[in-house]
């Protein structure tokens, strides 16, 4: 599983830290600054996914009458600037923090002193390892959406011979291993299968998916199936293929659910995508926070905000929604 720019957002600070986390402040609720004051860390501020995550946060802590801090990575990957970030926001009085962990590890022991300091912590989209490192955590069940992923595309294969390249995201990453073993149960296949003929690792970027499936493409020229971390790697994946003249003899499966993604499915580009719900997290996340800080009542465990199968070539056994309904609910 990106954004930038807030609603009602002002900026506060350019970084923390040797500049390695950029800080905006969103403006107070309609409690003003006596509102519930709620942190928000996401992995970086120019992914679609996290803009609309940061945007769902907003209004929501609008609607409740708190006040938001926002702050994003300048990159993704950047846990430095994570750990200061909570350390900051602890500082500033927060009554919990929501965050997308950059690394599933790397922040455990700054979310610890904030627990210990008495703020609630819930992760957002990506799991810690372990998962109760943190209160709550609001996220898809990807390793769900990953089964969804492989069953789509073994039964859209049908009887023909699958040869499966996998286009990963971050090694260790839990949203990149919960996919990844997904597809691979849905599909019938272990990571030791002779039906797998490529694997890379894109950090769900377009430009390093394309140029992976370039080279994979030299290497297993027979490739029929693909699996994607994302829908940017699915679309580097894509130009590759369409390079080669081979768009219509690749079935490529995908997870996000923006509306990119969708048009992608609706143009044929992708066959199918299983969407996430990044807002209903964001406001799930916030809520828990108010209500913490209004009578002590913390979340806890893993709660599935959800996925659906986006395709308009749906297959027998297996529930989905076409574009339409995807241009309805899809986000970014």
């Amino acid at each position: 599983m990106f954004r930038k720019v807030t609603r009602n957002t002002r900026t506060v600070g350019a970084a923390l830290m040797a500049g390695s986390l950029v800080l905006g402040m969103t403006a107070c609720g309609g409690s003003g600054s006596d509102g519930v004051k709620v942190g928000l860390i996401t992995k970086t501020d120019s992914n679609p996914y996290f803009v609309h995550l940061r945007e769902a946060a907003q209004a929501q802590a609008d609607k409740d009458g708190a006040q938001l801090i926002a702050v994003a990575g300048a990159f993704d990957g950047d846990n430095e600037g994570q750990v200061t970030a909570i350390e900051n926001m602890v500082g500033q009085g927060v009554k919990g923090i929501l965050i997308t962990p950059n690394s599933s590890t790397g922040v455990l022991d700054a979310i610890k002193k904030a627990r210990d300091a008495g703020v609630v912590v819930i992760a957002l989209d990506t799991a810690t390892d372990p998962e109760d490192a943190v209160d709550a955590t609001f996220a898809t069940d990807n390793k769900a959406a990953g089964v969804a992923q492989g069953k789509w595309v073994k039964a859209a294969l049908g009887n023909t011979p699958p040869q499966v390249v996998m286009l990963d995201g971050t090694p260790g990453g839990t949203v990149d291993t919960f996919r990844h073993d997904g597809f691979l149960e849905g599909f019938g296949l272990t990571d030791n299968s002779p039906e797998i003929v490529g694997q890379e690792n894109t950090n769900g970027d377009q430009t390093k998916a394309q140029t992976a499936m370039e080279n994979l493409l030299q290497r297993a020229p027979g490739v029929n199936a693909l699996y994607t971390i994302n829908e940017p790697a699915a679309a580097g994946a894509y130009q590759a293929i369409q390079a080669v003249g081979r768009a219509d003899q690749v079935t490529i499966g995908s997870i996000d659910g923006s509306c990119t993604g969708v048009a992608d499915v609706k143009a044929g580009k992708i066959g199918a995508t299983v969407m996430q719900f990044p807002a209903k997290m964001a406001e799930l996340g916030v809520q828990a926070v108010v209500k913490f800080a209004e009578d002590g009542t913390k979340p806890s465990g893993f709660n599935d905000t959800g996925s659906e199968l986006i395709t308009d070539k749906p297959m027998p056994g297996l529930e989905s929604k076409d574009t339409a309904w995807g241009e309805q609910n899809c986000w970014g």
